[in-house]
């Protein structure tokens, strides 16, 4: 399921954009090359919208192969015997790669936006819960329950004590350390036997986070951050309350 989501629109810039250019094939010599090119910017466009940046880029290459092949004379041929037919197909090309990446950033900055606020709902909603004075073991199923959404987890529980001493933890700046190593989670996720992330209370532990990930998944620093702010949420509620 994940390969297909992730690679769909791949196989689309591969295959969609090529018989897109088939299917116009009854349009030569009735329609303007440019009218033709601008259809497939349009169709690169359709393709970047799924925000995956090799897609968008294929698809560009794509569109204008497939353009000089099937639209520039000689056709059905790679070469270009008019320098306005080259003209277009590079503009294609140039302006194929550019919308793609643009729409492909707009998607990023969107979807950046949007996950923002609901890293903010997290720590709300745990805030929510200590100001109703719920007990501190319903804050933290709560908090558990945000830890496995946030960080794509596959368990989560909660220790009294300070947690496995050979587990990497979690630092207060967001990175993740196993002894003097820090752990490159944006690109190889969180170490797969599982991550400590302590809980304190006015400065004293007050328990801890067994976070066991799914491996291989990415995970960024600005998550991390945000899972430090819930575990904070519990550290508050235990400084006031005795634990449950």
């Amino acid at each position: 399921m994940i390969l297909r989501v992730r690679y769909w629109p791949v196989l689309v810039a591969l295959l969609g954009i090529p018989l897109l250019c088939v299917a116009l094939i009854p349009l030569r010599g009735h329609v303007e090359n440019t009218n033709i090119a601008l259809i497939l910017v349009v169709a690169v466009v359709a393709v970047a919208l799924s925000a995956h940046r090799l897609a968008a880029a294929l698809a560009a290459l794509s569109a204008a192969f497939w353009f000089d092949f099937f639209f520039t004379v000689p056709f059905n041929s790679p070469t270009i015997a008019s320098g306005e037919d080259a003209l277009t197909a590079g503009l294609l090309l140039v302006v194929g790669l550019v919308v793609g990446e643009l729409s492909v950033w707009a998607l990023h900055q969107r979807d950046e936006a949007s996950r923002g606020r609901t890293d903010v709902g997290r720590i709300h909603k745990a805030a929510e819960l200590m100001a109703r004075g719920e007990s501190s073991g319903r804050l933290v199923a709560a908090v558990a329950d945000e830890l496995r959404d946030l960080l794509f987890l596959r368990d989560c529980r909660f220790d009294a004590g300070p947690g496995d001493p050979l587990l990497p933890r979690i630092e207060g700046d967001g990175s993740v350390r196993w002894g003097d190593l820090e752990w490159g989670t944006d690109t190889l996720g969180l170490p797969s036997k599982g991550v400590v992330l302590e809980v304190s209370g006015n400065g004293l532990p007050a328990g801890s986070f067994t976070l066991i990930p799914t491996p291989g998944v990415p995970v960024g620093r600005d998550r991390l951050v945000v899972a430090i702010a819930l575990a904070d949420q519990v550290g508050a509620t235990f400084s006031g309350t005795s634990r449950t």
